[in-house]
């Protein structure tokens, strides 16, 4: 697909299928960033209600360019509860758009779901996949820990495999379970939460920290 230029005398290549709608004829390069995921995509538990999501998207703009977002987090969902239900929901979203974005965070619920390892990585997988043949560009996030040393293992293992993941297919990925895991603020933010188990502000003021100085403001540009 060849290259528009925007608003600035920027060049960008939309999205491939990517047809122009109605009035979005005029050079401005629209990108729509969908986040799907679970509780902490959500940003359950946070008093100012905007989670990881809404500060980074807050320290977040594209010169030239007409951003969106929209957060599909729901919680107590396993990998492939996300994985079935993306390809539902994300389209609607992306009407319109010239570039279209998926930020992907899961994992937490597969430990309570069962959710093997192995079908852990192929739901991770299918979805990359799916959005690598639409034109659909991709960032991963990781789970963070819990303070439970049981689970935590087990979301070390599953940060692990995401990592695998996403390098063979040379999408973003975002390691916040390692600088988390020990971290006195983040373990002090859960431990003090009403459900023990989803962060305060300054845990996701953490997440969103971590995400922004990891190759964020390069991908979304």
């Amino acid at each position: 697909m060849h290259p528009t230029t925007d608003a600035t005398g920027h060049e960008f290549a939309p999205s491939a299928g990517y047809a122009t709608a109605h009035g979005d004829d005029d050079g401005v390069r629209r990108i729509s960033v969908v986040f799907i995921g679970d509780a902490l995509v959500a940003g359950n538990g946070d008093p100012k209600a905007q989670g990881w999501v809404g500060r980074v998207m807050g320290r977040t703009s594209v010169e030239g360019a007409y951003l969106t977002h929209y957060n599909l987090g729901v919680a107590r969902q396993t990998s492939g509860e996300v994985a079935q239900r993306w390809e539902a929901e994300a389209p609607l979203r992306w009407r319109g758009a010239s570039d279209r974005r998926l930020v992907v965070s899961m994992g937490r619920d597969d430990i309570d779901g069962a959710v093997s390892l192995a079908r852990h990585r192929l739901n991770l997988a299918n979805i990359l996949d799916e959005c690598s043949s639409q034109g659909v560009g991709t960032f991963v996030v990781g789970p963070a820990p819990t303070g439970n040393p049981e689970a935590d293992d087990q979301l070390r293992q599953i940060t692990e495999a995401q990592k695998d993941v996403c390098e063979r297919r040379g999408v973003h990925f975002v390691d916040v379970f390692t600088p988390l895991a020990g971290h006195e603020q983040w373990d002090s933010d859960i431990a003090s939460s009403i459900d023990g188990t989803n962060p305060g502000q300054a845990g996701y003021g953490l997440i969103a920290w971590l995400v922004l100085h990891h190759g964020w403001s390069d991908w979304i540009a």
